[in-house]
């Protein structure tokens, strides 16, 4: 029986794939590796490491957008099926298209208004914006407390929320906790661009 016990333990563990940690998924966002510190250190340098990670944290707040214009030339009108469609895809002969929707239409409400922005950072995860999503901001849009806004902060891009402090002063959220507010001070120079009204992201 201590045999056959010994037998079924020894098939336990080892290598597994695909198991452990993926690569860049850590805390950094980065590979990391084991070092040795003086036991007096330790909490420096976690301190440093904390700083890191804040520092990190503050520069995603601030997106390096891509703006590109709206172009609605060269529009195209594709079947809206009305039919919930669980799996598979309708033929486009079905007697359930009652009209043809057209992208342009429904993303853009004022051309000469309307641009695309490249969205990069996870900060407004939480809001449906993911990196390379394109985002739809149209300057025509009078903002609103509650509107995901594109501003302009000490020359700055950023796409956030738009809020105010108890003082009436204006700040921006983030859709992600781990994103602080960004409230705007005195002496700033601030201004909102537009107001993003749509997104739209490809998988393949």
């Amino acid at each position: 029986m201590e045999q056959k016990s010994t037998q079924n333990k020894s098939k336990r563990g080892g290598l597994r794939v695909n198991a452990g940690r993926k690569v860049d998924t850590g805390l950094f966002g980065e590979p990391t590796s084991v070092i040795r510190v003086p036991e007096s250190q330790k909490g420096v340098v976690k301190d440093f490491l904390s700083a890191y990670r804040n520092k990190q944290l503050k520069q995603e707040s601030y997106n390096h957008l891509e703006i590109v214009a709206a172009d609605k030339s060269g529009d195209i009108a594709l079947p809206l099926f009305t039919s919930k469609v669980a799996a598979g895809f309708p033929s486009p002969a079905d007697d359930h298209i009652e009209k043809r929707l057209n992208p342009n239409d429904f993303l853009i409400d004022q051309q000469d208004a309307t641009f695309f922005v490249t969205i990069s950072g996870l900060s407004m995860r939480d809001a449906g914006l993911l990196p390379n999503d394109k985002a739809v901001v149209d300057r025509s849009k009078i903002p609103a407390i509650g509107d995901i806004v594109l501003a302009v902060i000490d020359s700055e891009y950023t796409i956030k929320m738009l809020a105010k402090t108890k003082q009436n002063q204006p700040r921006l959220l983030s859709a992600n906790p781990d994103f602080a507010p960004i409230e705007i001070k005195e002496g700033q120079q601030f201004e909102i661009w537009g107001v993003v009204t749509g997104s739209f992201r490809r998988f393949k």
